[in-house]
């Protein structure tokens, strides 16, 4: 299984890039960040540091849109990234929940998606590609170009897209019930598509709390370290319900039973602990969509995960142990779940 961590890009930047730094020394071969630009700072710029600090992570946005920067800009963006540093991105893409609802817009179509992938694909890889009936090619994109485009994904419609049309999905929660569930509906469309199922790489992505023990105190801090994601989550969760209704047979009540009691989300408080707005969270979405307590327990989960044909678990490293969680995947857990 492979490793990622995942940030947010608060200044200063040389923070966000020393932690990636810790990652890759810990074992950890992915860097993920946000990409919201009115929230954080613009990831791109902050990759080539990364990039020019580390020798094997591969970066990338978890997860850009199709909406706030136009597709070619984001395929250049990309290329030239792995032209100076050799193949070391991955392009993460979704709705733009936060980046697109900040700025005054809703989050983009499926139909948006599909065709901001195929084009940014195309030009990442040096082939032509049709932007509304013209169409172009970098060219200066060296032999051997590559770039993967994973998708992030919840609803049934948008499951079967990354299966059919995706190299990777992103699944940010670590609930073992839905992962079983969504990896298999990604994998049977991409069995009903013609495709290689093992292909679509599986990436989930979750806080991970390393504590000392499981005394309740212990466990208490960590859950309300983590309380935050559930919030995230209860975003694009709300946006099913209001899709196709709260209890649906497309969708597992196991994923939206949770946020009846949600009354809102003010994103100035996104993706960070003690946010006031998730305390309608309870314990038990904390405890299945996140990874807390020893490091054992966590050994035991991701064991889990990947029994379920999950490829790599990403670390959302947001709360008040950043650097100890590092280094207790770097020591503990990364060799006991590898070994």
């Amino acid at each position: 299984m492979d490793f990622g961590l995942v940030l947010q890009t608060d200044p200063p930047a040389s923070r966000v890039i020393s932690l990636m730094k810790r990652a890759e020394r810990n074992g950890f071969r992915y860097g993920w960040t946000f990409d919201s630009a009115v929230l954080w700072q613009e990831p791109f710029v902050i990759y080539s540091q990364i990039l020019a600090n580390t020798t094997k992570l591969t970066v990338g946005p978890m997860v850009t849109n199709p909406g706030t920067r136009t597709w070619e800009v984001t395929a250049s963006t990309f290329a030239t990234l792995n032209d100076m540093f050799g193949n070391r991105t991955v392009c993460g893409i979704g709705r733009g929940d936060s980046a697109m609802r900040v700025a005054g817009r809703k989050p983009n179509t499926l139909a948006r998606i599909s065709e901001a992938m195929k084009v940014i694909r195309a030009l990442g890889h040096g082939e032509e590609a049709d932007l509304g009936g013209t169409k172009i090619r970098f060219p200066w994109i060296r032999e051997g170009a590559e770039l993967p485009v994973w998708m992030a994904a919840y609803g049934p419609k948008a499951l079967k897209m990354t299966g059919e049309e995706a190299d990777g999905f992103i699944l940010q929660l670590s609930d073992p019930y839905l992962t079983e569930y969504m990896v298999k509906a990604v994998k049977d469309a991409a069995v009903a598509a013609g495709r290689d199922p093992a292909e679509v790489t599986i990436c989930v992505a979750a806080p991970a709390y390393v504590t000392e023990d499981d005394s309740p105190e212990a466990l208490a801090h960590a859950r309300e370290q983590c309380r935050w994601f559930g919030g995230m989550v209860g975003n694009h969760v709300a946006d099913l319900v209001d899709k196709y209704g709260a209890h649906s047979a497309q969708v597992p009540e196991e994923l939206t039973e949770y946020i009846e009691a949600r009354q809102g989300y003010d994103y100035a408080h996104h993706g960070r602990s003690g946010n006031p707005d998730t305390q309608f969270v309870p314990d038990e979405i904390v405890d299945r969509f996140c990874v807390i307590g020893p490091a054992e327990k966590h050994v035991e989960k991701l064991k889990a995960l990947r029994a379920l044909g999950v490829d790599q678990f990403a670390v959302y490293d947001m709360h008040d142990a950043q650097e100890a969680t590092i280094d207790a995947y770097g020591s503990r857990i990364i060799p006991a779940v590898n070994s």
